[in-house]
């Protein structure tokens, strides 16, 4: 239990961090910068071990959740918090599959001379889903760490707490 726990909550950590970095970068992109700038940002530079290392992270952070809610089942609310944020990170997966995959498919044509006319509206699709699926994490990884931290014993209490 400990060693799915811990493994759950590095790999949600590490794809909230990635998610948490696309927020933050995501006023001076969208405000500031051109089409040839973003582009060639967003598919030559910035990303590049986001579709490989990013992935397995993203996958990984997935399936060690799920694993962990059918360990934790049973456990009041322990459960349901882990419930909760395996719920978000499968959320924040089908978000990105639904509405950033499609933009990078697109992105994959374009060169930093040669994009569509309305590129803005990719790039928005790109940028706010991936802010959203920021905030997604964000509250996902809450819940898996209140997950924990609802069964750790309160100093000279003893017991777990059972609330």
């Amino acid at each position: 239990m400990r060693i799915w726990r811990f493994l759950t909550i590095m790999l949600t950590a590490l794809s909230t961090g990635m998610s948490f970095c696309h927020l933050l970068e995501l006023p001076p992109r969208v405000f500031y910068f051109d089409a040839q700038l973003w582009i060639t940002v967003t598919t030559k530079g910035l990303y590049y071990l986001f579709g490989t290392v990013g992935a397995v992270i993203e996958v990984g952070s997935v399936l060690t959740a799920l694993v962990l809610t059918f360990l934790v089942r049973g456990r009041g609310s322990a459960f349901y918090l882990t419930l909760g944020g395996a719920i978000s990170v499968v959320l924040a997966l089908a978000l990105w599959i639904a509405f950033v995959a499609p933009v990078n498919a697109e992105l994959a044509k374009w060169t930093p001379t040669a994009f569509p006319e309305n590129w803005a509206h990719y790039r928005n699709q790109w940028e706010y889903t991936h802010a959203i699926n920021a905030i997604i994490k964000i509250i996902g990884l809450s819940l898996l760490v209140c997950s924990i931290l609802v069964e750790t014993p309160r100093v000279g209490a003893g017991q777990p707490d059972q609330a």
